[in-house]
């Protein structure tokens, strides 16, 4: 008997032993839902940006991101043009603009004769703010979004934001059931919103933007982390491909800030610090909206737009690049640590990704005997009204060009009677004739013309009948619509379209994979992980390596 008492004692002890120990280990592993997800998207972020720099990044930041996320290395945008509207949508929608509408950050709309920028709306005002800044929301998407679905699968419960310097980056992240979206008005030196959120800011805005941090920031000019000549990734300083920053002459370091009056809030837009302050406006709003504290999981979209801003003046070999990525390391260091801090490790999940890259600035190419750059579509609008009146009598043929594309007045042709079929193969010979361009086809056509795979998916992808462009143009590679000095992007070349996606957190194993992956799968992936249910215009694919909860 007594054997039988030690033996159901030693059994009561072992399950008693196995449950505290099981206990141990769920306390430290993830919950069955993360608090917080957190979309942190880089504007105009290369995907090298992520290696170029690496020996200078600090341990916490991009570093600690790749050595403990789950890196696709290979992940580009499905859709052509690249921009910052048609990113943030893709990315959040798991869809391209054929089917979310969002072709470009304009378009030209035919039915007013006008363009439309992508996330205006006549029915709304700005909320503490006045004039167009604040006439925002995402009424111009079709589709929803990933923290739609979110807010849609709990009922409502989640709560959801999206922040950044451009309305377009926190609108479109944050869908058309966002709790709010808050923007910079480079007038005021506010966040600012709109009607089509909530009628006055909460107080905890109105209190940050009583701080007026970027003016602050503004006093502390910027100057290099580093000495100067250790910037050994970049280009010499003074060069005269350059735009330098807007209200300051020269371009080259020290910037003295803390010397611009007016317009000082627009030229804070081009400085590390407003990457600084997008991470300080997140860590406000975290805690007064109580994100992660609820029962439901919470979505934040954060957009850092400083780095485009910069990157279109300066281009990717400057040195005011190189400093500004060693500084936005920094912040992405503090900022884990403070989510750390409040969630817990293993509490919350965060992508990184980018909207769009960039080119290298023709003028730098050239002078390296690479073939490179730039032409004038206003320019090569008049010339093809020209060509149009010369040859078939038509006083404007061409309503508009952009986003490489040229609209036709095709309705205003079709009453005159002429014909329509000579008129585009007139247009795409004159547009083939132009040394920058290697061909032009009809976007309608775009699924049969003669383009290499995978750019003929690409242009179908981006391509909206009710508000695409009727001819598009291919360019060489290195050729943009631009000037002398400065750079930009809107292209399908990898440049333009490979950029970073590094999953990081909630029952995510570090690794990483070449194999191609795309924009549009960040979305459906992501609602895998939550599961719910995708985007209603997803088109992306499930990534199987960070979907995986076990």
């Amino acid at each position: 008997m007594l054997k039988v008492y030690l033996l159901l004692f030693a059994i009561v002890m072992m399950n008693f032993l196995c449950e505290a120990q099981t206990k141990n280990v769920a306390a430290s592993q993830p919950s069955g839902q993360p608090k917080l997800v957190i979309g942190l998207v880089v504007d105009q972020m290369r995907w090298d940006y992520l290696y170029r720099y690496q020996n200078r990044y600090g341990a916490g930041g991009f570093k600690r991101l790749l050595k403990e996320g789950f890196s696709y290395q290979n992940t580009n945008i499905p859709t052509v043009p690249t921009y910052t509207a048609v990113g943030h949508s893709g990315i959040y929608t798991g869809s391209v603009p054929a089917i979310t509408g969002i072709i470009g950050n304009n378009w030209f709309d035919k039915n007013t004769g006008s363009n439309m920028y992508c996330t205006q709306d006549s029915t709304v005002e700005g909320v503490g703010a006045t004039g167009f800044a604040g006439r925002m929301s995402p009424a111009n998407m079709w589709t929803t979004t990933i923290t739609d679905e979110l807010r849609l699968a709990t009922n409502f419960k989640s709560k959801t934001f999206g922040i950044s310097l451009k309305d377009r980056g926190a609108i479109l992240p944050a869908g058309h059931s966002a709790n709010a979206a808050y923007w910079f008005d480079d007038r005021a030196g506010k966040m600012i919103s709109s009607t089509y959120y909530m009628t006055t800011l909460p107080q905890w805005v109105t209190s940050f933007n009583e701080k007026d941090l970027a003016a602050m920031y503004m006093k502390k000019d910027w100057n290099t982390l580093y000495p100067l000549n250790t910037y050994t990734q970049s280009t010499a300083d003074e060069n005269k491909y350059e735009a330098g920053l807007p209200g300051l002459k020269g371009t080259s370091f020290p910037y003295q800030l803390s010397t611009v009056g007016v317009g000082k809030y627009a030229t804070f837009k081009y400085t590390p610090y407003a990457n600084t302050y997008s991470f300080d406006f997140a860590k406000s709003l975290m805690v007064s909206e109580q994100l992660g504290v609820g029962n439901a999981t919470d979505f934040l979209t954060i957009s850092i737009s400083g780095t485009d801003y910069t990157g279109h003046n300066f281009g990717p070999n400057a040195i005011e690049i190189e400093d500004l990525y060693l500084r936005l390391d920094a912040d992405i260091s503090n900022f884990l640590t403070h989510l750390d801090g409040r969630y817990g490790k293993n509490n919350y999940l965060l992508f990184l990704s980018a909207d769009h890259g960039a080119a290298h600035v023709p003028a730098f190419l050239k002078e390296h005997r690479i073939p490179a750059g730039t032409f004038d579509d206003l320019a090569l609008q008049g010339n093809i009204n020209k060509r149009l009146s010369d040859e078939f009598g038509i006083s404007r043929g061409v309503l508009n060009v952009q986003n490489y594309q040229v609209y036709l007045d095709e309705t205003s042709m079709l009453e005159q009677k002429k014909d329509l079929p000579a008129v585009y193969a007139s247009v795409i010979r004159y547009l083939e004739a132009q040394p920058y361009i290697t061909m032009a086809f009809p976007l309608r056509q775009a699924k049969t013309s003669a383009l290499p795979q995978p750019l003929s998916e690409r242009f179908v992808n981006g391509y909206s009948a009710k508000r695409s462009g009727d001819i598009q143009f291919l360019l060489k590679p290195a050729y943009f619509d631009g000037g002398a000095v400065g750079t930009t992007h809107g292209l399908w070349n990898p440049y333009d379209a490979h950029i970073p996606l590094i999953f990081f957190g909630w029952k995510v194993k570090a690794g990483e994979t070449f194999r191609e992956t795309s924009m549009a799968d960040i979305a459906p992936t992501l609602a895998a992980k939550l599961r719910i249910q995708a985007p209603n215009g997803s088109v992306g694919v499930v990534l199987p390596e960070v979907a995986n909860n076990n």
